[in-house]
């Protein structure tokens, strides 16, 4: 089960042929963990989740399934098809995999709060047993959770729903839900949303900013004085500046080629954008090293 924490949305190594390199994809989740991560998500926005096939994401899952640190390391589900929604959960249930990260489907502009909870109860109907966090971007999915209508979910299925990941940013600083997880989706708002009685973040930056954003998380636990914030933020403004998936994969092939694979359409930052994200880096003292992509 999943708890207050910093966690990332984490990157999936492909092949050069674009296939999930799951060996990979597994040993950068175990290294970001062991560098201070409570843990990681696969198959999010991040993850390239929409373009990885079902075949890949069962393959990973069962590899998961016997990884020492299983309890550490949580699912997206990353399909539009209610179907392929429910198998995925599904499957993963099967072995031992409780709580995933389900984002409305995208695509169909005009998502209403109606059709919306009816998703999400087709999905707890053939799976009563797992537990959701809702992910809220309407940048992707074309749909804005409300207060509202967060609250109509867990009210009705207050077992299931259990939280949400905020990368609208119009939850984190409104809602309030007892026994209700909380996750920013960007370390920017980590602070600000520990202070309002968040969880925590669920972010993709923290695939490189792990020790930072842990330690923020701690010193704010410990009440310590905040002594690295302002870099964690400022690094990730630095990565927002580009497009974000591609420039984490830029950073982290400085010193493993496996990173720099790509599923179509993203592409990869061109030579001159990635001198310029590591020179941004390079002025505010954030340097990739090999450590990084251990």
């Amino acid at each position: 089960m999943i708890t207050k924490g910093v966690y990332a949305a984490g990157l999936s190594v492909l092949n050069e042929d674009q296939t999930l390199n799951i060996n990979a994809t597994i040993s950068h989740a175990e290294s970001i963990i062991k560098k201070g991560l409570h843990g990681v998500f696969f198959f999010g926005s991040t993850g390239q989740s929409q373009l990885i096939s079902s075949s890949e994401k069962k393959e990973l899952i069962s590899r998961l399934s016997s990884h020492k640190l299983k309890r550490q390391f949580f699912l997206g589900t990353g399909n539009n098809s209610l179907k392929e929604n429910i198998d995925i959960i599904k499957y993963a249930m099967e072995y031992g995999f409780q709580t995933f990260l389900i984002m409305p489907p995208a695509y169909y502009a005009g998502n209403t709060d109606e059709g919306v909870f009816n998703f999400y109860s087709a999905i707890i109907s053939e799976a009563p047993k797992a537990k959701i966090i809702l992910y809220n971007f309407e940048k992707l999915s074309g749909y804005k959770f409300s207060p509202d209508s967060v609250k109509k979910l867990v009210k009705a299925f207050p077992k299931n729903i259990i939280g949400c990941k905020d990368s609208s940013y119009n939850l984190f600083e409104n809602l309030k839900i007892s026994d209700f997880l909380i996750f920013p989706g960007s370390e920017k708002k980590l602070l600000k949303g520990l202070e309002l009685g968040c969880a925590g973040c669920i972010s993709a930056v923290t695939n490189v900013t792990h020790s930072m954003a842990r330690k923020v998380f701690d010193d704010f636990e410990k009440g310590s004085k905040q002594s690295i914030n302002e870099k964690l933020v400022l690094v990730r403004e630095i990565f927002d500046e580009f497009h974000l998936i591609s420039a984490l994969h830029a950073f982290m092939s400085v010193y493993k080629a496996d990173f720099k694979n790509l599923i179509p359409p993203l592409v990869s930052l061109s030579s001159e954008k990635k001198k310029e994200l590591l020179t941004k880096l390079e002025k505010v003292k954030f340097i990739p090293t090999k450590e990084m992509a251990a």
